[in-house]
């Protein structure tokens, strides 16, 4: 089927965008492919903690802001605490359903066809 110029140069630029995405996108070669999961691993840490030293923060100023000692303190550590789980069980289920993409679109990718030997 013969294509006119128009089209063969629209497949171009597409080819073009195509392979420039996929080179934004593909990992460097200096990083090891467990990384992202310490990355991760840290970051759920991070929120794990901080939220409890914002919740102490806040409870110790309402403490001092209306001389509530100590009740300020502890219902800051436990709402502290309470909005820190809920963040690393967000985080946790976002990674878990990206691992399950990732593994689906793995399994739907069709197997490469072996070419002509020469």
């Amino acid at each position: 089927m013969p294509t006119s110029p128009d089209q063969d140069r629209a497949v171009s630029d597409l080819t073009a965008r195509a392979d420039a995405l996929a080179k934004r996108t593909a990992r460097p070669e200096g990083i090891a492919p467990h990384s992202a999961a310490v990355n991760q691993a840290y970051r759920i840490v991070v929120e794990l903690f901080g939220g409890v030293l914002i919740g102490l923060a806040l409870g110790f100023g309402v403490d001092r802001l209306f001389g509530t000692n100590p009740w300020g303190l502890i219902g800051g550590v436990l709402a502290g605490f309470a909005l820190a789980v809920y963040m690393a069980r967000r985080t946790a289920n976002r990674l878990m359903a990206q691992a399950a993409a990732e593994q689906a679109a793995a399994e739907a990718a069709p197997a490469p066809r072996p070419g002509p030997q020469s």
